[in-house]
């Protein structure tokens, strides 16, 4: 009986289902034992794992394929790398700024990008081609339907009359917004998203299924209540408030990770999301 259910985001296709849930059950249960002292049973808890979708094809070598700034392609993985760095230089002060480095010709461009964004928080420890690599998820996912779909399908798989709550963190939370609009029939559940970029404009935002009209997304149905999670320094999560496009249904609440304010784990054991998983699985007990 899947009761949560949950959803990752990017950089994970080394890994798979079971080994996530070695890190983020843990972390979960803490953060519902802090809020309400009592948690779900592991095999109560599944995860929606699609990170082999992104996992590269066999090539001569060790490890993933060398690319380097120059295979950074313009739109959605230039722009992103560059929002990811301004929002980085904003919040840390190790890392500086665009400046006058946006008149640079991309490659140049994109290879001062991932010089800031080694030096921030976020992506501390990551090699060039990782960080390219994350954008590039991003991309395959908004940009080749077939990603798309099979990503979603992942989701869809997993979810069932049982499920109480999706969890959702980074690109993920895309892909439970995506998922749960197109399907109506699933049961009433609550959502929880957290380090989300869904509000992100033009990046993000405006390439959602279903399209936003007017400024505004649609509702996704089954969801009867939609709690949404981001720490201020998160260079992801760039627009911190899903209300303001999403309806003032949702619940917007800033926690403090510390210094990985991306990572899973203090979006896990913040009371903020034990509260909002305790309410929502109390609430269909009681319905029971």
């Amino acid at each position: 009986m899947t009761r949560v259910v949950l959803i990752h985001g990017i950089g994970q296709q080394f890994k798979g289902a079971e080994t996530l849930l070695s890190d983020w059950y843990p972390a979960l249960v803490d953060g519902l034992i802090l809020a309400a002292g009592t948690a779900p049973a592991r095999d109560e808890v599944s995860m929606a794992f699609y990170g082999d979708l992104f996992r590269a094809a066999e090539h001569r070598g060790l490890g993933e394929p060398e690319i380097d700034a120059s295979d950074v392609q313009e739109g959605l993985e230039r722009d992103l790398l560059l929002q990811w760095w301004t929002s980085a230089a904003q919040g840390e002060r190790r890392v500086a700024g665009p400046g006058a480095a946006t008149r640079l010709r991309t490659p140049l461009l994109v290879q001062r990008a991932l010089d800031a964004l080694s030096h921030s928080a976020f992506f501390s420890g990551l090699s060039e081609r990782a960080m390219i690599g994350s954008a590039r998820q991003v991309r395959h996912y908004f940009t080749e339907p077939e990603v798309r779909a099979a990503v979603q399908d992942r989701l869809s798989q997993t979810v069932s009359q049982d499920t109480e709550v999706i969890v959702a963190h980074s690109l993920g939370t895309v892909v439970a917004y995506e998922a749960v609009c197109a399907h109506p029939e699933w049961p009433d559940l609550t959502l929880v998203t957290l380090g989300s970029p869904l509000a992100v404009r033009n990046l993000v935002f405006d390439r959602l299924i279903p399209r936003p009209l007017g400024g505004y997304a649609r509702w996704p149905l089954p969801a009867k209540r939609w709690i949404n999670i981001a720490d201020a320094g998160d260079v992801v999560a760039l627009a911190k408030e899903l209300a303001p496009t999403f309806g003032d249904r949702v619940s917007d609440f800033l926690v403090h990770n510390g210094a990985k304010a991306h990572d899973v784990s203090p979006y896990l054991t913040a009371r903020e999301t034990g509260l909002a998983m305790a309410e929502a699985l109390r609430d269909r007990s009681s319905e029971a």
